[in-house]
């Protein structure tokens, strides 16, 4: 049956920009006909004055009467309201939420933040009449055997640094270093934790590198998986919005929102930690009576909501995100997590019970070849950070560059991915914690949830220091971490100027400019002019076809307009715009070489008063001499680049 488009749905949200990007999913899916509420008595109102609202899309934790009072009055309503299906919203993502709604008479749950697939899905299953056997119980009815009589195991993770043993194993694979005997290995990458969370409850997968806390939920809810090994330890960061870093931390976070990657992550145990012991009262966004509001947002995510969302003051995240978004200036690092607690973990990997009950064998090996690749990690970052580059961005979406990664690997305090063997303590220190100060999650048996046999037998003999966890004492943590937060700039601010250089030469001053931004470099050839144009828009050349404006750097610098010499060439570069990749040419006196720019070479550049210096990238430091770093996609102003577009 078609789904009807033009339903009238009631989108319930506290949070403006959660509900516009709520909105926006809508609108992708074709749904423009949405009455939007900010409460649960906000939408009663609603849905009085409307008496034609076919859904409702709910946030749980909201200020005043919250989602489930909503739908309990929904459901308590007369015939035309108490039928209309309720879609809870919760960024909670905890199974005994569920079940409580579910007795209430909720109609579906989508863990927030959703996307396009997640909520089309949900829709069509409500208005879709009977149930279509899904993607998950049809990937059940497929043998598990290869020709080759080997498991097909099917393992999910994400775009993070935590999950690069996988990658590493995937690699040592693919180029034949290692073969394995009893397997064949799928990996699926997935953009955010509900999915990963999704496809291991339904059996979809048959393992996944997934948050600790979510798997001993799904596990204390009867999800048959268990735990085998740690994925890593360590591995994540806190950072704070670079515009608030002139700002006291308590006053840059008050009454404003910190992202978290899931409500049930370690990340959201020790982001409550640090935030209560600098005197804040954090909780869920909507949640009640707190001046710091925790909005779980995809890890691939973070950079960019922090970057244009005024209301969030910063993230915890596993890396490379965080690194990411300091380097692209975004953010301000405050502490590694290993600082509040040492060789902590965070990400395991569960296993589906079947798996381990009836192909204990392959699972053995690959445990076996995992904790092997950890150990590759320790050894040979470099050579790990090249193969991290493609596994976590096979299409580059995310931009991902092996200065970020190598920094990452390489950093004191950070990630650890040898000495995997789980520790029961551990797991009922996070547990402790999250239910009894936190009121999130259940307790579980962690001793039936962690099955150890497979981790003992594959880091037996290992060479590599077993590494103990340490909850270091709070208090003394958190005074370092804010005397230490008063001091300006971090080395990894410069991680995104690395990288390499075209440099040509202006008037005598040499520049550099990112070649993964330069098409091509030609001889200087004629240039038809164009009437009406800025004055630092020469014209256009008809390159193979293909009209290219030229642009003079000398008169957009202030440097006046001159013939140019026969080493005259003009650089191609080649810029992405919101609809497709904008190419233009500069003119510059000539180009000299390709050169390899380190972080440790380059320096920002100081802002002059009454001067727009926002086209520089970098100053770099060579053989006594500075150079300027330009960024291609900010030589010109917006109005500027739309004087070029006209040309083009």
């Amino acid at each position: 049956m078609e789904l009807d488009r033009d339903i009238k749905i009631l989108l319930v949200e506290d949070s403006k920009m959660t509900r516009k990007l709520e909105l926006k999913v809508l609108t992708e899916l074709g749904f423009q006909n949405v009455v939007e509420a900010d409460d649960g008595n906000s939408a009663i109102a609603k849905l009085t004055e409307h008496n034609d609202i076919r859904l409702i899309i709910s946030d749980w934790n909201m200020p005043g009467k919250d989602g489930f009072e909503l739908l309990k009055w929904v459901r308590s309503s007369d015939e035309s309201k108490k039928s209309i299906p309720f879609v809870m919203a919760t960024a909670r993502g905890e199974k005994k939420e569920n079940a409580k709604a579910s007795e209430a008479g909720v109609s579906s749950f989508i863990t927030k933040p959703f996307g396009p697939p997640e909520l089309k899905e949900i829709i069509e299953k409500i208005f879709g009449g009977a149930e279509k056997k899904d993607a998950a119980e049809e990937k059940r009815e497929r043998p598990r055997i290869s020709e080759s009589g080997k498991l097909l195991l099917n393992v999910a993770h994400i775009q993070i640094t935590d999950h690069l043993g996988l990658g590493v194993l995937k690699s040592l694979i693919a180029t034949n270093r290692v073969v394995p005997q009893h397997f064949e290995l799928q990996t699926r990458c997935m953009g955010g934790w509900n999915p990963v969370q999704h496809t291991l409850e339904s059996g979809e997968v048959d393992a996944a590198f997934v948050l600790a806390p979510i798997a001993m939920d799904l596990f204390g809810f009867g999800v048959p998986i268990k735990m085998v090994l740690l994925a890593h330890k360590n591995g994540s960061i806190c950072v704070r919005k670079k515009t608030v870093s002139k700002m006291s931390i308590q006053e840059s976070f008050r009454n404003k929102c910190f992202f978290i990657p899931h409500a049930m992550s370690v990340h959201h145990m020790l982001s409550h930690m640090f935030l209560r012991e600098i005197g804040l009262n954090p909780g869920m966004q909507g949640g009640g009576k707190t001046n710091v509001s925790f909005e779980v947002v995809p890890p691939v995510k973070m950079p960019e909501m922090l970057a244009n969302n005024p209301d969030a003051c910063g993230f915890m995240v596993a890396e490379p995100m965080g690194t990411k978004a300091i380097a692209a200036g975004i953010a301000s690092q405050l502490f590694l997590t290993g600082e509040l607690w040492e060789n902590h973990p965070c990400c395991v990997l569960a296993v589906r019970d079947e798996i381990i009950q009836n192909h204990a064998e392959a699972l053995q090996e690959f445990t076996d070849l995992l904790v092997q690749a950890g150990d590759f990690i320790r050894q040979r970052p470099e050579s790990a950070a090249e193969i991290a580059v493609d596994f976590l961005d096979p299409d580059k979406s995310l931009g991902l560059k092996l200065p970020i990664i190598r920094s990452v690997l390489t950093e004191a305090k950070g990630i650890r991915t040898s000495d995997l063997l789980p520790s029961h303590e551990d797991f009922d220190r996070i547990q402790k914690y999250m239910v009894n100060e936190m009121g999130i999650g259940s307790m579980i048996d962690v001793g039936k949830f962690i099955d150890t046999r497979f981790a003992e037998i594959a880091c037996r003999g290992l060479s590599a220091p077993k590494r103990e966890s340490s909850m270091r004492d709070v208090p003394h943590a958190v005074q370092s971490i804010l005397e230490r937060a008063k001091e300006r700039g971090s080395a990894k601010s410069m991680l995104g100027k690395e990288g390499k250089y075209l440099f040509f030469t202006l008037d005598n001053q040499e520049y550099g400019i990112e070649i993964f931004s330069v098409k091509e470099v030609i001889r200087m050839m004629p240039v038809r002019t164009i009437p009406q144009t800025p004055p630092f828009v020469r014209g256009v050349i008809n390159l193979r076809g293909k009209v290219i404006p030229v642009l003079d750097l000398r008169i957009k610098f202030g440097k006046g307009e001159c013939e140019y010499g026969e080493r005259a060439c003009i650089v191609i570069l080649e810029i992405p715009g919101e609809d497709r990749i904008f190419h233009f040419g500069i003119a510059v006196d000539s180009v000299s070489e390709v050169m390899t720019i380190k972080a440790q070479d380059t320096e920002e550049a100081q802002s002059l008063p009454g001067c727009n210096t926002g086209y520089i990238l970098a100053m770099a430091k060579i053989n006594n001499t500075a150079k300027i770093l330009l960024n291609a996609s900010r030589l010109f102003s917006e109005s500027e680049t739309r004087a070029i577009r006209k040309v083009a």
